[in-house]
């Protein structure tokens, strides 16, 4: 009989010493790995385009702030759905996933948990994010609902395009939709600018993220824009984060957004200008703290829209 699965060793590229580490019980580890809670970024990029967006409609309606209660909706809903998506990503990926180096210590190809656990796992996470949904008003919920076909979709993507970051940017930034649709109950041209720029971002800051599994991927078979962008991968960033800018500065014009927006967005934009200038797509390390750098990004944007709310107010 072989040994029993080590739970308490820690995924490769989560944070060393991270609270999943330090201090959950052996049996939750695994569990509280497959939702991610060791690498907490992956929700910072789900939820940002939600918080944008909610803020983006407070500025539009002359709100002092965006609304605190949705802000926290999106948070939680952010943090759940995650974990669901991450989990089933790696359920769909797992025979994949024991094939790269940075990925076969995931709970499922390390043995830690079974695929039928994770899937039942997987359902309580679910469960979390409808009830957050629910907490919406009708339009908003149907709008969530039509987020689960991309998500649906997005596993398998890797194994027919090169695009996969494509629809991990349609997914990802579902969430520039739902803001809007919570505040008004309706979409319109500022949500969907925002929303195509969130894609452009999200392609932008995965390229980069998928840098460090190019040459397992090539011996696996695995597409990505990374591969596809090889050396070209900084001229085509300057396009998508060039691109993710100025859907942005449109979506603030049609938002009616004022001044300390965009200066906000000028700000971010001189962040992801770094991103590009520092990349060295042949380091891992590098290339993981620029993709968590997007964190920072997003604090900036959002920064720009509460303090334009804020103005607002005292005019």
């Amino acid at each position: 009989m072989g040994s029993a699965p080590n739970t308490n060793a820690a995924v490769a590229d989560a944070v060393r010493g991270n609270w999943v580490d330090r201090y959950l019980p052996a049996a939750a580890k695994p569990f509280a790995r497959l939702a991610r809670l060791d690498r907490p970024i992956g929700w910072w990029l789900l939820m940002w385009p939600c918080w944008w967006s909610t803020a983006l409609a407070a500025d539009a309606a002359g709100a002092a702030w965006p609304n605190p209660w949705y802000l926290l909706l999106f948070l939680i809903g952010a943090i759940a759905m995650r974990g669901a998506g991450c989990t089933y990503n790696d359920i769909v990926d797992r025979d994949l996933d024991a094939q790269v180096a940075r990925t076969r210590s995931r709970p499922i190809p390390s043995g830690q948990v079974t695929a039928r656990q994770a899937a039942v796992f997987m359902v309580a996470l679910a469960i979390v994010g409808l009830v957050v949904l629910l907490q919406f008003n009708g339009f908003a919920i149907l709008v969530g609902f039509a987020s689960l076909a991309a998500v649906a979709i997005y596993p398998f993507l890797k194994r027919v395009t090169s695009w996969p970051q494509l629809g991990l940017g349609i997914a990802f930034s579902w969430g520039a939709l739902m803001g809007w649709a919570a505040v008004f109950g309706r979409l319109d041209l500022a949500p969907i600018l925002l929303y195509l720029g969130g894609i452009a971002w999200t392609i932008g800051y995965d390229t980069i993220y998928a840098h460090q599994d190019r040459e397992d991927d090539a011996l696996v078979g695995v597409r990505s824009t990374a591969r596809l962008f090889g050396a070209r991968t900084k001229p085509y960033l300057t396009v998508l984060y060039g691109l993710a800018t100025l859907l942005f500065a449109g979506a603030y014009l049609a938002a009616g957004a004022g001044v300390l927006a965009f200066v906000g967005l000028a700000l971010g934009a001189v962040h992801l200008g770094w991103q590009v200038r520092t990349l060295s797509a042949a380091d891992p390390e590098n290339c993981l703290r620029l993709f968590r750098s997007n964190r920072d990004y997003g604090w900036i944007v959002f920064a720009g829209l509460v303090a334009d709310c804020a103005l607002n107010a005292m005019n």
